[in-house]
């Protein structure tokens, strides 16, 4: 098939929905397809189109559906979609029911969306491979967050929770990400300057950033909502445990039980978790264990087969229009 995957982060950019295309093409193309990669939908001939993110490539997916009526169109679902936009966007809702499927990165996600296209829901998680650790310095407890400096990610919010640690604590926090405006990148320099134990690195390149990722005790997870984030199955890849708020997202990749959620916004839940991650062996171990669990649904060749699932269900251009009971 020849394949357009569509996505608002265009190239160059390290933001997550990039990451994520990059990646999804890499797959296809293994499968013997065509893949290309856009910002947006021109016209041109395509056995499909994947569009990522309902609300920002809603226009492609509009356009799409207008020249070829009968052609697969496939709308991945972001955080953002799921749980912000869908409620206030009809290009959103829109382009749930222009599409032949949606694709999700969590079983959980399902419950956000219109009962009446759930059964275009497809989850396929996003795989990782584990890299060479970047080891921390002797003595730290070294944790990592990755996340770019953008509201939704709440990243000071872990600064915050490290200031209140005792004294005496290893624990190193060491946060990559891009600012993305120069007000961010003041704010993250003040917060550094008034915690020693927090350095902002700025953004990073990617392999850098896996490497911190790999060598890091714990992964935090700041952000007020999550669609499924890459760099929890990243962590999941390279057997590191996470602290992440109680999102949605986090609850579809980790499980509703697993031990190491902290409420939204909240940092002494956070500071404390950390405390106890430092203090307690057993609790790290154990936060370890529920992680390498997990191991075999980020596994590249599970991502890859789910997707060939998709693809063969689709079976092309002449099946691709919505099945009865689905919304044209």
């Amino acid at each position: 098939m020849d394949i357009l995957i569509v996505t608002p982060a265009g190239k160059g950019t390290r933001k997550g929905n990039r990451v994520t295309a990059l990646r999804w093409a890499g797959h296809l193309r293994a499968l013997g397809h065509r893949v290309r990669l856009g910002t947006a939908y021109a016209g041109e001939p395509c056995d499909l189109l994947v569009a990522l993110h309902a609300r920002r490539s809603h226009g492609a997916a509009a356009a799409f559906r207008a020249a070829r009526s009968g052609a697969p169109l496939v709308v991945a679902l972001t955080g953002t979609d799921l749980y912000q936009d869908l409620p206030a966007s009809a290009e959103a809702r829109s382009s749930l029911a222009l599409a032949s499927r949606l694709v999700v990165l969590q079983p959980r996600a399902e419950r956000a969306l219109p009962e009446e296209v759930r059964g275009k829901v497809r989850v396929i998680y996003q795989s990782a491979r584990p890299v060479a650790p970047l080891a921390p310095p002797e003595g730290a407890f070294r944790v990592c967050l990755l996340a770019h400096l953008r509201e939704v990610k709440d990243p000071l919010l872990a600064a915050r929770a490290v200031s209140r640690l005792p004294a005496s604590s290893r624990v190193s926090l060491v946060h990559l990400g891009a600012a993305l405006d120069p007000a961010d990148a003041a704010r993250a320099a003040e917060a550094a300057a008034a915690e020693p134990r927090y350095r902002w690195l700025g953004d990073r390149p990617r392999r850098e950033a896996l490497r911190t990722l790999a060598g890091s005790r714990l992964l935090l997870v700041t952000s007020r909502l999550e669609g499924g984030a890459n760099v929890v199955t990243e962590a999941i890849a390279n057997r590191v445990p996470v602290l992440s708020t109680r999102i949605e997202g986090s609850l579809g990749l980790l499980g509703e039980d697993y031990p190491g959620y902290f409420p939204v916004g909240d940092a002494a839940a956070l500071a404390a978790l950390l405390d106890r991650a430092e203090r307690e062996p057993a609790f790290l171990e154990e936060l370890r264990a529920r992680v390498e669990a997990l191991a075999p649904l980020v596994a590249p060749a599970d991502e890859r087969a789910r997707w060939r699932a998709l693809l063969e269900e689709l079976g092309g251009p002449e099946r691709a229009r919505p099945s009865a009971g689905e919304e044209e």
